[in-house]
Order: C-alpha cells, then sequence, then structure tokens
C-alpha cells in the first residue's frame, strides 16, 4: 500500500495540490465531480473612478455650501418624490432630498462603470438601484414633511389607517396597489359574454359571443400568459382586446389558465403545451369547423403557443393560418433585467425544492413570488410608492383595474415551471432546431412558415423589444412586426377609443424584416394612438370569408359547460 502523505506539513495549496495530484487514482476520483463555480471579477477603471470622485467632491461641497446658505437649488430636487412644497420650502428636509439624490446618482454611476461579465455587471446595478430606493428619505415618516403634514392634519387618523394597511397586507404578502373592492370579475371586469365550452385539469375554454352580425369563418384562439389571470385581455369594456377582435368580427376564444394547486403539481411544460394549447386547437377546430384558425401568444403563453405548433408541425399537422406573437420570446439571449434572477444554482435549487428532482415531491412555484418580483423590477412605482401613500399617509389605493389584474396571481406547476427556467432562460435551447424534445418531437420553430405578427413593447422590461423582434430570424415565413409605446402591459393594452400613445411600423405590406432591429427602427415610421387596427387588418387578411355569425356556442361534442368567466379565474392565490 503506498504511503499516505502528511498532510498537517503541507505549506500552503499549491503543495498540497502537487502532493495531492501524485495520489493513485486521484485523477480518476476526481472525474465527475462538480467543478467550482469561477469567482467573477468587477473593477472601476482608476481614471474612471478618480473622474467620479472629483464630479462627486465637487457636488458635494456645492451643496453644503447651499445648506450653509439655506437656500438649495430647486433645480436639484427633480424628483417627483420631492415635488411636494414641502420638501423645498424647509431648507432641512431640501438639503435632505437632495443630499440623497446626490449620493444615489453617485451610486449609480459607480455601478454604471463597472466593468465585468453582463450577469455581474446586471446584478451590481439592480441592487445598487434597490438600495437607492429603498433608502429615499421620503420612505421614512420622520424625514417625510408630506406624510408629517398628512398625520397633523388627520389627528393621527392617517397613522393610525397605516398601519392597519400594514398589517393586511402581511397577512396578504404583498403590498397593495389597487382597491380590490372596487373590482368584480364577470360583473366589472372579464365581463364579456360568453361560455366555457371545454375544460380539463389546466384549462377552460372560453368562446365568446359575436358582436357582429357577421364573421370571419377562421377563428381566432388566445392563449395567455399562465402566471397571471386571462383577463389582461379583457379589463374593462373600453380596455378589452377581446371585445375589439369581437367588434371587428373575429370568433374569439381563449384559454383561461387553472391556477394550479398540489393536485396538479405534478404538471409539466409537456403538460401545458399538450393538454392546454394543443387540445384546445383541437377543440375550436371542431366547434368551428375549420381545419385552420388563427392563433395568438402573449408573453409566455406566445412561448407555449410557438412550441406547441412546432409540435403540431412535427407530427405533419399544420392547424394555424397565423400567429401573433405579444411581448413574447422565442430567443432568450437577451432577458433583460430578469436575468439577474438565474443562473445555475438558482434553477438547480428550484429543481431540488419545487421540481420533483433529487426523490422531493413535485411543488408549486407561488403566484405570489412572481408578483412581488415583477413589482421590484420597478421599486419606486410598484413599491415605495404604496409605501408612502398606504402606510405613512394612510390612504387606500385608486381603483386600478390593470393593477388589480397585475395582483391576481397564478401558481404554477413546479416541474412545468423549472423546465421552462433551465431550457429558456438559463440554456436558451428553444431557438435551436432539434435541441429539444417536447411531448415527444423534437422542436424546430424554423419549420413554422405561417404568417406571423409580431409585436414588442419600446419599454418593456420583461420583454426588451429588440428580444421580441428576435422571435424573427428563429421561424420562417412572412413576419409583420410592429413597436408600440410603453411597457410590456400598458403597450400591449392601448385601445384605439382612448387615442394614447404611439407605435412604428414599416407601411410595406411585402415587409422583409432586417436581421438588426435598429435597422429595422430606422426604416420605421411612428404612427399616432394604438397599433390594434393595424393588427386588425393584418389578421382580416387570414381570416377567411365573412360568414353569418351563429347563435350559439359550443357544439354537441362540446357542450356550454358554464357561463364566462369560468370557475377557474376566480380562484384565488392563497
Amino acid at each position: 500500500m503506498p504511503q499516505m502523505p502528511d498532510f498537517t506539513k503541507m505549506n500552503g495549496m499549491a503543495e498540497f495540490a502537487k502532493l495531492a495530484s501524485s495520489m493513485p487514482g486521484f485523477g480518476a476520483a476526481m472525474q465527475g465531480l462538480p467543478t467550482l463555480p469561477k469567482i467573477p471579477t468587477a473593477a472601476i477603471p482608476p481614471e474612471r473612478l478618480h473622474e467620479l470622485q472629483s464630479n462627486y467632491s465637487r457636488d458635494a461641497a456645492d451643496l453644503l455650501k447651499q445648506a450653509g446658505a439655506q437656500s438649495i437649488d430647486p433645480t436639484a430636487l427633480k424628483d417627483r418624490r420631492f415635488t411636494d412644497t414641502s420638501w423645498q420650502t424647509t431648507p432641512a428636509y431640501a438639503f435632505t432630498a437632495a443630499w440623497y439624490l446626490l449620493n444615489a446618482r453617485y451610486l449609480q454611476e459607480l455601478a454604471d462603470a463597472v466593468q465585468s461579465d453582463p450577469k455581474t455587471r446586471e446584478r451590481i446595478r439592480f441592487t445598487v438601484q434597490q438600495w437607492a430606493a429603498a433608502a429615499a428619505p421620503s420612505n421614512f415618516l420622520a424625514l417625510n414633511p408630506d406624510a408629517q403634514k398628512t398625520l397633523i392634519e388627520s389627528k393621527g387618523e392617517s397613522l393610525r389607517q397605516g398601519m392597519l394597511n400594514l398589517l393586511n397586507d402581511m397577512q396578504r404578502g404583498k403590498i397593495s396597489q389597487s382597491d380590490e373592492s372596487r373590482f368584480l370579475v364577470g360583473k366589472n371586469i372579464a365581463s364579456t359574454e360568453g361560455s366555457v365550452v371545454y375544460e380539463n385539469e389546466l384549462v377552460q375554454l372560453i368562446q365568446y359571443k359575436p358582436l357582429a352580425p357577421n364573421v370571419y369563418a377562421r377563428p381566432l384562439l388566445i392563449v395567455p400568459p399562465c402566471i397571471n389571470k386571462f383577463y389582461i385581455l379583457d379589463l374593462s369594456p373600453e380596455s378589452s382586446l377581446v371585445r375589439y377582435a369581437l367588434e371587428e368580427g373575429h370568433q374569439v376564444f381563449i384559454l383561461s389558465w387553472r391556477n394550479a394547486d398540489q393536485s396538479i403539481a405534478h404538471k409539466t411544460w409537456d403538460d401545458y403545451v399538450e393538454e392546454g394549447a394543443l387540445e384546445t386547437i383541437r377543440v375550436v377546430q371542431e366547434i368551428s369547423g375549420e381545419d385552420k384558425i388563427n392563433t395568438l401568444g402573449f408573453c409566455i403563453g406566445g412561448t407555449i403557443l410557438a412550441t406547441a405548433l412546432a409540435v403540431a408541425g412535427a407530427r405533419g399537422e399544420e392547424p394555424a393560418a397565423s400567429m401573433t406573437l405579444l411581448t413574447s420570446m422565442l430567443d432568450f439571449s437577451d432577458t433583460g433585467v430578469l436575468d439577474v434572477f438565474v443562473d445555475e444554482a438558482h434553477v438547480q435549487m428550484r429543481e431540488q425544492s419545487i421540481g420533483g428532482k433529487g426523490g422531493a415531491p413535485a411543488g408549486l412555484m407561488r403566484g405570489i413570488e412572481f408578483a412581488n418580483t415583477f413589482s421590484y423590477l420597478r421599486p419606486n412605482d410598484l413599491v415605495w410608492n404604496y409605501v408612502v401613500d398606504n402606510y405613512l399617509k394612510g390612504r387606500t389605493p385608486q381603483a386600478f383595474d390593470l393593477l388589480f389584474w397585475n395582483s391576481d396571481s397564478t401558481n404554477l406547476p413546479g416541474p412545468m415551471c423549472v423546465w421552462y427556467l433551465r431550457n429558456t432562460y438559463l440554456e436558451n435551447k428553444l431557438k435551436t432546431p432539434h435541441a429539444l424534445k417536447v411531448c415527444g418531437e423534437s422542436v424546430d420553430l424554423s419549420r413554422l412558415t405561417l404568417p406571423t405578427f409580431i409585436y414588442g413593447s419600446r419599454e418593456d422590461h420583461i420583454v426588451p423589444w429588440k428580444s421580441a423582434y428576435a422571435s424573427a430570424p428563429v421561424l420562417g415565413g412572412p413576419q409583420k412586426f410592429v413597436l408600440g409605446a410603453s411597457g410590456h402591459i400598458a403597450g400591449v393594452i392601448n385601445p384605439p377609443s382612448k387615442n394614447k400613445r404611439s407605435f412604428w411600423m414599416i407601411d410595406s405590406d411585402d415587409e422583409r424584416l432586417p436581421e438588426n432591429p435598429d435597422a429595422w427602427f430606422e426604416a420605421a415610421a411612428e404612427h399616432p394612438g394604438s397599433w390594434w387596427p393595424a393588427w386588425s387588418k393584418w389578421l382580416a387578411q387570414n381570416a377567411g370569408e365573412r360568414v353569418k355569425a351563429g347563435a350559439a356556442q359550443g357544439s354537441k361534442t362540446h357542450p356550454v359547460i358554464e357561463a364566462a368567466p369560468g370557475r377557474y379565474v376566480l380562484e384565488r392565490d392563497s
């Protein structure tokens, strides 16, 4: 037997490594063991750091000079958190706000100056953003003169009500963003008339009552995101994309995803594709009598839809006449700020905890986790703004249908969620032909040659518009790209009746998308108002002839189960 080395006499890791590697069987024993992750490096170039320090010293000295003279420059308080006159008329509060803004700006500039790999850099910037948002003096009663004024004027009632609001939100696990008592699903929201005509463990399928005497022969099936309720596309009547499509003469069906509980915690991505998208496509074909239907997917619903159509194609089926993708990703090369949350360690942790791996039972990805994560992507607007109003000032949030929907999140089955995280956000396999098998079929999105309408929102922080545009080279067939103003939700929900915002598109009907999105933007023209009419015009080209609208929903094979919006949408996250 070979003599073992005396590890007590090792002088440093180099000598230890040299001796250990000489031990019999050492190399074979090390094979298969996980390697230690490479520790990222981050540094600021000395010349840039010196420049930032000099600028900070100059600006700090100037601000201290203003404070000594009790005349803070009002332009230093150009931030909506400090627009109330109580911040600007009292020198002490004005200095507090200006000092905070100076330091927050300096920290952000330091974060921007860091040289490192993209993920590390983005994580540093995100952390600085969160810290700066949380540290604002407006978030603290002792430093917020506006909240103090409200306290005095209300004779303490604002503080009492604020503490009640805080306790209620602590029980809910999230900050209230809307007066939820003002909305009732099926009454003044998700109220478009229709019927549930099919259901399984994952979805209910809603068929809406036509709103035009003559309708297009080919129906439209909408696949909404499964991390929220479907009625983002059917909010109040004047903001409903569903209602707009009905008024334009389309027969509309929509999926209502079930809010997952432990009974379906085992469901996988394959199940969402097969039982969710593919099965409802077959039902819509049967009810309508059409071999081909039009399809629309929103956000992750677009990812599910495109995957389902690729699976159908691999089986020799072509059930869709067209596909619309709204703020969806097929190429996950650039996932924006969400990239800071996804790495190998995080995905492995989720696989072990909720994904059913390692012998542990499958669990749920709670909808409240998604809701809170998305809120912190815009902390000043969606977190601290409500902390100040709800808790420091004791106010009830305004009734806002979009934010009511935002809080009505849904759980996802763990196996489905972790498959999605690993194969899209982490490893970006969906865009590569035959890199994935779904429902037993090799997925190749390039074989989808149907006409595709791709929409991105210019200020989207969840699906950057260039990432939405990146779906174009992944797919085959003719494509139309439209870029809307605003963000992930507000850009999509932009009805023509409100005449708000604008959108960009190339006006030619025979559009060939440039490979570079910046080149596309240079060629595109800006149009005022909603992009919905442009989409409706495009969709009509693929919708077939006009026929007389039917009076009933469902069919003999798929009779009406219950009135829309159905039971599934009423199941709230708990």
